[in-house]
């Protein structure tokens, strides 16, 4: 898709100048040198001639510190050092209990290299539950910005907040959404669900005003190998506003499809071609390593399974899931079933049907059923990537998004609606047509496009009497939706974050009012009980034992720097068998 790409870009955004610290090196060689030859020194270099001082490396710490995937005991400690050096450097690290540093509770050193690309990720154990920490780096005298880290509660919790993001394109504006969060003093986690950088070059997508906005992406072109994805690491990392919200807060985080190219599946993307573009699992493989380099994650043996569960006590279990990399089938694709008459329903459906199409997989379902079998939570969370919800839009609008001039507007099929209310009698045929045609899922890369696998996982909470709580990104867009089973159970709720600067439904459907749309989408679709089509912003979900509440934050702008916050809207949900669906706070 892009011109000719660069393979050997470096990772880092700017370099120190190297020769203060060639200098001292050169001259305490010097110094050891003349020493061990008799010649500096009264008495010629004796047992007690002063030992040679020890070289400390340049080092700074221009992409910021971060914590992670926190347990009850411990947490994942994070941070890059930007340095000439060619070896390995030894880093030391300190956790405290107050921002002065008085006093310790754990430390200790590693090293990094380039093999890893300078970062640097310990795990810090013997903490205190439920407790909060200050952590920093150290590099001799040269001292790392200090971040804040929370251990998880156990036991009887009251209360639990958490952020909620997804989509940060970095060439689409500002990072004001992280910049609003990393203010507040109330959160015990972030939950980054995806899409935490983009593999596009500058002439990809949502780039159209990367260059005024002083944006531009690094690497120029469409993001292959691993020097590739570790520059773009950087580069978004070098984004002072993120920098604050990691230092703030610990994050876990969950990769979507643009870490690695779009629409990603089990064995290849949308975005990628592999006559042109090599091997998918290089590829893969190589966006795979600098996501676990570059996000304070504790990496396995296995670096494609991050599935794993967070603990809050016994109020919530937070389950974080891939629904993308590991097992997922090829998404489906309406144009191999339209004709020249419209859909081929039944082939559609034949499809859709198909029991052995996987979002999960089995070793991911069994895992996931386990965990919530096992839990005695209130609460059953899903961090997870794509929309869960049902939403089926009438054929004819999607007709019309796929084929402009086909089918026919959100807003003009509404006034068909409406006039089939109010005046039926006065419906042409070409009205009746429309209205008489089915609904259909609008997206298939979601849930909806794996209609028996969302079955399967809404049956096993049904069975198990949780209360489920799913969250999800991935559309640019928010929503908040009542999760049924085919049956028309009430097994949970899903609340979906707006993106951080990725463009949602307002680029994409530039000719519709975004209230009237958000309207339109919540009167056609049933289980839809909220939408916001064209703003930017994160989710707070704040849960207790009597309610799980959402609230969305937008920000004004990401064209400006200057920006203002709104909490537009909060949802909730009961606990127990006769509630699990949305109701107004």
């Amino acid at each position: 898709m892009s011109p000719a790409r660069r393979s050997d870009a470096a990772s880092d955004v700017s370099q120190p100048v190297a020769g203060r610290r060639t200098f001292v090196r050169d001259l305490a060689l010097g110094g050891l040198a003349l020493g061990s030859l008799g010649l500096s020194g009264c008495g010629g270099g004796g047992d007690d001639a002063a030992a040679p001082a020890v070289v400390v490396p340049t080092v700074s710490y221009a992409h910021g510190v971060a914590s992670g995937d926190p347990l009850s005991d411990r947490v994942i400690l994070w941070t890059r050092l930007t340095t000439a050096e060619t070896s390995a450097v030894t880093v030391a690290w300190e956790v405290a209990t107050s921002a002065a540093f008085t006093t310790l509770v754990a430390s200790g050193t590693t090293t990094t290299d380039a093999s890893r690309d300078w970062t640097v990720k310990v795990d810090a154990t013997g903490l205190q539950p439920g407790t909060r920490y200050w952590y920093r780096f150290k590099v001799g005298t040269q001292t790392s910005p200090v971040g804040r880290a929370r251990t998880l509660p156990v036991g009887a919790v009251s209360q639990v907040r958490l952020a909620v993001f997804s989509c940060a394109h970095y060439g689409a504006g500002y990072f004001n959404v992280y910049a609003a969060a990393a203010q507040r003093d109330d959160l015990d986690a972030a939950l980054h669900l995806g899409d935490y950088l983009y593999e596009y070059g500058r002439d990809g997508y949502a780039n159209e005003q990367a260059a005024a906005l002083g944006r531009l992406a690094l690497p120029a072109t469409e993001l292959l190998t691993l020097a590739d994805y570790r520059q773009r690491h950087a580069q978004v990392r070098a984004d002072a506003d993120l920098q604050a919200l990691h230092a703030a807060v610990p994050m876990i985080a969950v990769w979507d499809d643009h870490e690695i190219a779009n629409d990603t599946w089990r064995d290849g993307a949308e975005n990628h071609t592999t006559a042109t573009e090599g091997a998918f699992a290089d590829r893969r493989a190589a966006a795979v390593q600098a996501w676990h380099e570059w996000l304070p994650v504790r990496t396995g043996a296995d670096r494609l399974s991050i599935y794993r569960s967070f603990a809050f006590g016994d109020l919530l279990a937070l389950h974080m899931l891939d629904t993308r990399v590991l097992a997922r089938d090829q998404q489906l694709d309406y144009a191999n079933f339209l004709t020249a008459t419209g859909l081929n329903a039944a082939a559609f459906t034949s499809a859709m049907s198909d029991p052995a199409r996987q979002v999960l997989g089995t070793a991911q379902s069994g895992w996931l059923q386990t965990q919530m079998s096992s839990s005695t939570a209130t609460w059953q969370v899903l961090g997870q990537q794509v929309l869960m919800g049902r939403m089926h839009i009438p054929a004819p609008i999607l007709l019309d998004a796929l084929v402009p001039g086909s089918g026919v507007s959100v807003s003009a099929y509404a006034a068909i609606v409406n006039k089939a209310r109010t005046a039926p009698a006065t419906l042409t045929v070409v009205e009746q047509a429309v209205l008489a045609q089915p609904s259909v899922p609008y997206n298939l890369d979601a849930w909806d496009g794996y209609p028996v696998a969302r079955e399967t996982l809404l049956g096993t909470a049904r069975v198990l009497n949780k209360n489920l709580v799913v969250l999800a990104g991935d559309t640019h867009n928010a929503w908040a939706s009542d999760l049924q089973d085919a049956s028309g159970n009430a097994i949970g709720v899903e609340f979906a974050t707006s993106s951080v600067t990725s463009p949602g439904f307002e680029t994409v459907l530039p000719n519709e009012n975004p209230a009237a749309l958000a309207a339109g989408l919540t009167e056609l679709i049933g289980p839809l009980v909220y939408a916001d089509t064209a703003r930017r912003g994160y989710l707070v979900v704040t849960a207790t034992p009597a309610e799980c509440c959402a609230d969305w934050v937008y920000v004004s702008t990401v064209a400006s720097r200057t920006y203002t916050t709104v909490s537009d809207k909060a949802l909730r949900v009961l606990p127990g068998v006769g509630n699990r669906k949305i109701v107004a706070v």
